[in-house]
């Protein structure tokens, strides 16, 4: 598909108003994206587990106005104005109005809420986004009953990269694939697809612990992290790096082999970090408490041969991931070694999920 068949065809009707709710989960990459080209195309194709617990859910009421000139909304955070994310949100309108010609015609008010803490050093991006995403073409759906459940998660998984790249990976689970690749023919840079390939039983009930070790604001974003890769002396070589991990990793999840598996994701976390350390300007966002528990989870498993591994996102926090066979055993490590680690003591408990979800008005 290209952008061209997610403009639609002029609208013959537009309702006087409503309300959707979606709600949506985040996603952890174990092949990471760093670096874009324009139109918050990837670099190189990147794969992820989505999670179930960490989730933004995302209402939104339209009414139709009479000056169709701009574009018109007010932004609630947890039931509160949110002025300073209106900017955000009026960029990505603006970038998606040629897919949804119906922008102007309305006044949104868009209320939405996060399951975890905000400020809590989870990234929001890629569930906020993914669920204002779904809310506007399930508004799209009302006006065009014609949009099929196919082509309606593939404009979502579209519309949401133009908003944060990682929240087309946030629509469906388990585990999605985003990124042109030689080794999945349907694989786009447009939108996140199911993995195709037959994935073992063991990866069907995967946790993440996510250890929170810092919960400020990045000294950089992820949006400067990646511009950073355009210069980047080691760039090329890392994105076909990806390609490499994408073709390591069909035969892990078909066979169900864990030690290989934690290599990989080890290795990418860390490369990705390797990657802010060796940009210019340089910048590290690990913290010290990270490697502790990196080199506490390596040690673990050396000892016990309990197959936990860690990968990180493009910040200080953990993600400690293991199969449901051991979960006793990684809970109980983590909290007699990990949490001391944790600002406050804080980490979350998550698992593998299947994907966004809509709301009907009683669940809230």
């Amino acid at each position: 598909m290209t952008e061209k068949d997610f403009v639609p065809n002029p609208y013959t009707n537009l309702p006087s108003g409503g309300k959707v709710t979606w709600k949506a989960p985040s996603n952890i990459a174990l092949v990471k994206y760093w670096g874009k080209k324009a139109n918050q195309i990837p670099a190189n194709p990147s794969i992820s587990f989505t999670l179930d617990a960490c989730a933004t859910t995302t209402s939104v009421s339209y009414t139709k106005k009479e000056d169709i000139s701009q574009l018109s909304f007010d932004l609630f955070f947890e039931g509160k104005p949110k002025e300073d994310f209106k900017p955000k949100i009026l960029t990505f309108f603006e970038r998606i109005e040629a897919y949804l010609p119906f922008l102007k015609a309305y006044h949104f008010k868009i209320e939405t809420s996060n399951s975890f803490p905000h400020s809590s050093g989870i990234a929001s991006s890629a569930s906020g986004m993914a669920a204002l995403a779904l809310c506007l073409v399930e508004i799209e759906r009302t006006i065009n009953r014609d949009i099929t459940d196919t082509f309606f998660k593939k404009k979502a998984s579209f519309l949401a990269r133009l908003g944060s790249g990682s929240a087309c990976r946030s629509i469906e689970g388990d585990l999605i694939q985003w990124g042109e690749y030689a080794g999945i023919s349907e694989s786009s840079n447009l939108y996140g697809i199911n993995y195709p390939f037959n994935v073992n039983a063991i990866f069907k009930n995967f946790h993440d612990s996510i250890l929170l070790v810092h919960k400020g604001q990045k000294q950089v974003s992820s949006t400067v992290g990646h511009d950073l890769m355009h210069d980047h002396p080691y760039a090329e070589r890392r994105f076909t790096q990806a390609h490499e991990n994408l073709d390591k990793l069909k035969k892990v999840f078909e066979s169900g082999n864990l030690d290989d598996f934690i290599k990989i994701v080890e290795s990418e976390a860390l490369t990705l970090h390797a990657m802010m350390m060796t940009s210019m300007p340089y910048f590290v966002l690990m913290k010290p408490d990270t490697l502790e528990i990196i080199n506490k989870i390596w040690a673990f498993r050396e000892t016990t041969k309990v197959p936990i591994c860690f990968t990180l996102d493009a910040g200080a926090n953990v993600h400690v991931l293991y199969p449901e066979s051991v979960k006793e055993k990684a809970i109980q490590f983590i909290q007699d070694e990990l949490v001391a680690h944790c600002e406050n003591g804080h980490y979350i408990c998550d698992r593998i999920g299947s994907g966004a979800r809509k709301l009907i008005a009683h669940e809230g």
